[in-house]
């Protein structure tokens, strides 16, 4: 829907007055620092940014946006591949403010707001030794992981974000903010774990936190072939469950403690994550170091905090990408993969392995609305480049590329997928994971108020 832009800045200007948020508009300073988001080539302008810093701020929001019909986006960390948090000529509900945590050292738990970071968590619970499992990137908010699963360093160990979540606080779309758990709201709260932000604006998360002391892990770099490739999944898929690593197949970027003569040269740059004693970690990372003579070698103890390296802040990528699970990477898939680089002509090309299981995977299917427990190994796949006119070819690769990598399992990671249309969102949700979220979207929000996301559509009949 449209919304014309002078009904937007009336709407808006009724607001105001009654809302002590912070509200950035087009004529303000800021504006387009607030705007941007992290994947590249998104230039979405909204009639009106608002920063709550408190729930019920969010809800008076919600009700404008319902009473009007204006287009509402939510943003935590801004790194949705679809650009989801920011709209055009609508409401941009940025979380930015909204970053309280309160750490309960007696129970190991911790409430903390949707728009703190990941990272900005992850310091400040390492300060006492604990952890709750997020993804791989500092910057990203907890929100919007939180909602679509959460599949991090940890995922091994201690499960999925959702695995550890006790409890949320949501706004829903008539306004309410509800207190959701396993006894209060039940629907809602299996829906949210894992259905991403079809069912309200979550305000605040209730963690469980896991003693983590250090970790032995970081960066190792191996000359990529077939048999390093095929070596390396088997191997992560031995290691004890304290093992989560990453594997990126990709050409050698300029860094400069690697050798000058591997700069452009295929290999895998991997991170690895063992959450154990230090002794066991080296026993364990030990297998892999032999794979190949590494080329880079940063393997080493560090606080759990430090597998998070920094960031560069202007970075903005423009890519064609494409999330999907595989069941086995043989000596045939790794041949693939490498086939597949080779030919790319993007200014960057990677294929990101990560083998899953674990803690993970002892969770039921149904028990959430992530459902791909049962997936094996995750699959992505990437190429970045310049100029926005040169996406086509790049996309034209990266559907081959999948194509040739297609195995039994057609699910989708929803916390990766772009705008790739319904199909694909029906990948995320498969079977009666789609049908029971759909019942529970016309429960919450029967006029798909909050849409601009990958979208669950409320049933028909209620």
């Amino acid at each position: 829907m449209t919304i014309p832009a002078e009904l937007s800045r009336q709407a808006i200007k009724k607001l105001r007055p009654q809302l002590d948020a912070q509200v950035i508009t087009p004529a303000d300073a800021g504006y387009d620092a607030t705007r941007t988001v992290y994947p590249g080539g998104i230039d979405h302008r909204p009639a009106v940014v608002i920063r709550p810093d408190r729930a019920e701020q969010v809800a008076q929001v919600v009700l404008l946006a319902r009473e009007t019909g204006i287009p509402l986006s939510v943003r935590c960390g801004g790194h949705s591949t679809a650009g989801h948090g920011v709209c055009d000529g609508g409401i941009m509900l940025d979380l930015a403010k909204m970053r309280a945590l309160d750490i309960d050292l007696s129970t190991r738990t911790a409430w903390v707001e949707a728009g703190m970071s990941t990272g900005e968590y992850t310091t400040a619970t390492a300060a006492h030794g604990l952890a709750t499992g997020f993804g791989d990137t500092a910057t990203v908010g907890i929100g919007g992981l939180t909602l679509g699963g959460g599949v991090g360093y940890l995922v091994r160990k201690h499960g999925l974000t959702i695995d550890n979540l006790m409890a949320a606080e949501i706004v829903t779309a008539d306004g309410q903010v509800r207190q959701v758990d396993a006894h209060n709201h039940p629907d809602l709260f299996w829906a949210i774990r894992g259905g991403g932000g079809n069912f309200g604006v979550a305000t605040r998360f209730k963690f469980r936190l896991h003693p983590v002391q250090s970790i032995v892990g970081g960066m190792l770099i191996l000359p990529a072939t077939a048999e390093v490739i095929q070596s390396f999944v088997a191997e992560a898929e031995a290691a004890p469950e304290e093992l989560s690593a990453i594997a990126n197949i990709m050409p050698a970027p300029p860094m400069p403690f690697l050798p000058e003569d591997q700069h452009g040269r295929l290999v895998v740059m991997a991170t690895m994550c063992y959450a154990g004693p230090p002794e066991a970690g080296e026993r364990v990372l030990a297998p892999f170091r032999a794979l190949a003579t590494p080329l880079v070698d940063m393997l080493e103890t560090m606080p759990y905090s430090g597998i998070f390296p920094p960031e560069d802040e202007d970075f903005h990528p423009l890519a064609a990408s494409h999330t999907m699970f595989v069941d086995t990477i043989g000596h045939a898939e790794a041949e693939t993969i490498l086939d597949f680089l080779r030919t790319s002509t993007a200014m960057m090309s990677a294929a990101q392995l990560r083998v899953l299981g674990g803690a993970m995977a002892r969770v039921s299917p149904d028990a959430t609305a992530f459902p791909h427990r049962e997936s094996r190994i995750m699959v992505n796949l990437a190429a970045i480049y310049e100029t926005a006119d040169e996406a086509g070819p790049h996309e034209a690769w990266i559907r081959r590329f999948a194509n040739a990598m297609r195995q039994r399992d057609h699910g989708a990671y929803v916390n990766l997928l772009g705008d790739e249309g319904e199909d694909r969102v029906r990948a995320a949700y498969p079977g009666r994971t789609w049908d029971r979220l759909r019942v529970i979207k016309a429960k919450y929000d029967p006029t798909n108020l909050f849409r601009l996301n990958q979208n669950i559509p409320p049933a028909a009949d209620g």
